[in-house]
């Protein structure tokens, strides 16, 4: 049930100031959900798979947001008001004019890194990396070693200190929420509350013989550190040919027909960088080569399709999306038309669409609009974004004239989402290639709407906050979000084989070519 706008002990109702009174606070909670409710395109496979109940969640944090009596802490009460919906997109940003959070934009680190140990059923986190300098001078009575798992943090036993911050991270799977936390543990940003840092912090570690000791670091400026690990994944038997935006390209030096593309991202270079692959594949005669996508260091973007049209010799149906249909369609629909009105950019730095977004209008001013005003509750299914085909379309898409009619294989794992999600469910659910790894973080939707919240009664803006409008649909016709394509062969990352797994990966690439060219000898 929604909070009641009874006062805090210490703060009559009657007070009025810019964190406004206990009754204007749940007033604003009330907006919240009412939004949410109204808006929100939930996924029922993550709430089912999360165990989550949106209400229940958000509710459990409105006390919060009623006793909040600095910026701060009304801040950090809306994030975890967010974060209830358990999704990696929606953010809580401060605005100008609204709550002050101090260090939101600042950042330091201490001298070691971590990663986690999908291993077992209960995860945990190890050193992945440290500066050696640092350590070589004396500065902590033990160096830690990489490897060393962590037992505790500032004196709260992992388990608890995992708990602990929960509440402040976006995610829409487990495997990614711990990938984050681990990135995350050495770093001291605006993700968590600026009073959950001291001046130093200290770990507890246990070392690979079962002892255990401790490390107090001070926290220092990224620019200061010096990581000892490599500055890439390193594959054995491969030496890097070039370098783009969105790939490094690297081939064997013992005469294997591969080539190992680690992907970097679908950003605004993407057609120029694959048409650059396209070109060096066809002059060196690599496209009958097996090609091996390494994307478990990948960043999202948009227009995949257009790689994986070079990628694979069949065609492959792509993903959907729809929009949810309420009150922020028509200002969504009218920012879309200014955007592609503008040749404005929608997506770090470039159109999403191959067309600049002229499907895409046409669909939201022809069937998005008519569909909310006939009292609809989602739009229909189309091709994703309409970047590469139109609405009427079935989804399917042909090779590119020139690509690679070699076997495919791709790496995955829970480090990156959104697009790369999408790039992952239509190379499994097309049944495109051989996939390794684990599944990629599952957080893609279709749209996301943003607007600033502000006190009720006043015109006093507070955050930026964010709502999920739209489903991204898999080719297989399931919901993504919380939802990601499961790999053929799994191989997680654990603290025994983190320093050894792109080639592991490599290794697994390898016995699958070798052992599908056998099967085809036979």
């Amino acid at each position: 049930m929604t909070p009641t706008a009874s006062a805090p002990a210490n703060e009559p109702a009657a007070t009025v100031g810019p964190l406004g009174t206990a009754e204007q606070r749940a007033r604003l909670f009330a907006e919240i959900w009412d939004k949410t409710a109204r808006r929100e395109a939930f996924s029922p496979v993550k709430n089912q798979r999360l165990a989550l109940d949106v209400r229940v969640g958000m509710e459990a944090f409105a006390p919060e947001l009623l006793a909040a009596n600095t910026d701060v802490a009304l801040f950090y009460a809306l994030v975890k008001i967010s974060n209830a919906r358990k999704d990696r997109h929606l953010k809580v940003r401060p605005v100008d004019g609204g709550l002050v959070v101090p260090g939101w934009n600042e950042r330091a680190e201490v001298p070691l890194r971590f990663a986690v140990d999908y291993g077992q059923r209960e995860y945990s986190l190890f050193v992945a990396d440290l500066d050696e300098s640092f350590f070589a001078g004396g500065a902590t009575s033990r160096v830690p070693r990489r490897g060393d798992s962590v037992v505790a943090v500032d004196g709260r036993p992992l388990a608890e200190y995992v708990a602990g911050v929960e509440p402040y991270y976006p995610y829409s799977t487990r495997e990614n929420f711990w990938w984050h936390v681990a990135a995350q543990l050495g770093v001291r940003s605006g993700q968590l509350p600026p009073e959950r840092f001291g001046e130093r912090v200290t770990y507890e570690l246990r070392a690979g013989d079962g002892s255990t000791y401790e490390v107090t670091l001070p926290w220092l400026p990224p620019e200061q550190l010096r990581w000892a690990g490599p500055k890439r994944p390193e594959y054995p038997g491969m030496t890097l040919e070039f370098a783009t935006e969105t790939y490094e390209l690297f081939r064997p030096t013992n005469g294997r027909k591969a080539v190992l593309l680690r992907w970097l991202g679908f950003r605004r270079t993407l057609v120029a960088d694959v048409e650059r692959l396209m070109a060096y594949a066809e002059k060196e005669r690599l496209l009958e080569h097996a090609l091996i996508v390494d994307a478990t260091g990948s960043r999202g973007g948009s227009l995949g399709v257009y790689a994986i049209q070079r990628m694979t010799s069949r065609p492959f149906k792509t993903t959907l999306g729809n929009i949810r249909l309420s009150d922020v369609v028509v200002p969504f629909v009218d920012q879309k038309r200014a955007e592609i009105v503008a040749g404005g950019p929608s997506d770090a730095g470039g159109f999403e669409s191959d067309d600049g977004g002229v499907r895409l209008l046409a669909w939201l001013e022809g069937s998005v609009i008519p569909a909310l005003r006939a009292g609809r509750s989602f739009s229909e299914a189309v091709p994703f974004k309409l970047a590469h085909l139109p609405a009427d379309s079935d989804g399917v898409v042909k090779p590119a004239a020139v690509h690679f009619s070699g076997p495919l294989v791709c790496f995955f794992g829970p480090g990156g989402g959104s697009h790369l999600d999408q790039f992952a469910a239509t190379i499994v659910d097309n049944e495109l290639g051989h996939t390794i790894g684990m599944p990629t973080g599952g957080f893609s939707n279709t749209w996301e709407w943003s607007e600033v919240l502000r006190m009720p009664g006043t015109d006093r803006p507070l955050v930026e906050f964010m709502w999920s409008i739209g489903h991204t649909i898999r080719p297989n016709g399931e919901i993504l979000e919380g939802n990601p394509a499961q790999v053929a062969e799994r191989l997680p990352q654990t603290a025994a084989n983190y320093s050894q797994y792109p080639a592991l990966l490599l290794e697994r690439a390898y016995a699958y070519l070798d052992g599908r060219e056998e099967r085809g000898r036979r």
